[in-house]
């Protein structure tokens, strides 16, 4: 029988599911959109086709985020890790922000951005709490991942926003599913 633990176990998993799902969706609807020229974000802009798929659909997204969030304060082992889980609750609420401030509108860069940057400071955080668990593998994964995606990020030459943007996706959905793989089998403790 499934408890509540278990219900917010999956939250991030589904938050990444749904966020790839949304992406697809808008994608179909909007057969102009070229990966390798765009952002993401102009899937939910004012020339998008029925723009309203990507942003509430980053809005529903981002709910689940935030109820992972509240698994990951359950599975805390310290107060930094109750730090980190409430840094992605906060990515949570930015990449909401995302959908209520969608491209064309002045503050979507600052939120675009501050989703990202939250949620790498998240998984550094965990990984500092991790060590400080004497949890040595999560912590220097989570460390590395943290400091080491953002760097790739920056140097790399990307020849788009959603190329970019899609490495940051994938980079976050790693962390979250080994974190959700490693909970499911009682690994962290």
């Amino acid at each position: 029988m499934w408890d509540t633990r278990d219900f917010l176990r999956y939250m991030g998993v589904i938050a990444a599911v749904t966020a790839w799902l949304v992406i697809a969706v808008s994608v179909s609807v909007n057969p102009w959109f070229i990966f390798t020229k765009n952002a993401f974000s102009d899937l939910g802009g004012p020339h998008a086709a029925d723009p309203w798929i990507y942003n509430y659909g980053l809005i529903t997204a981002s709910i689940f985020i935030d109820l992972y969030s509240i698994n990951l304060l359950l599975l805390s082992r310290n107060k930094v890790e109750d730090f980190a889980s409430a840094l992605v609750f906060v990515s949570g609420l930015f990449l909401a922000l995302i959908g209520i401030y969608h491209e064309g509108t002045q503050p979507h860069v600052f939120v675009s951005t501050w989703f990202f940057a939250q949620m790498d400071m998240a998984i550094i955080t965990w990984g500092i709490g991790s060590l400080i668990a004497r949890d040595r593998r999560l912590g220097l994964f989570s460390l590395f991942l943290g400091i080491m995606a953002p760097v790739i990020a920056l140097i790399i030459p990307w020849p788009s926003a959603a190329t970019v943007e899609a490495y940051g996706i994938t980079v976050i959905d790693s962390w979250v599913a080994i974190m959700t793989y490693l909970d499911a089998r009682h690994l962290i403790r």
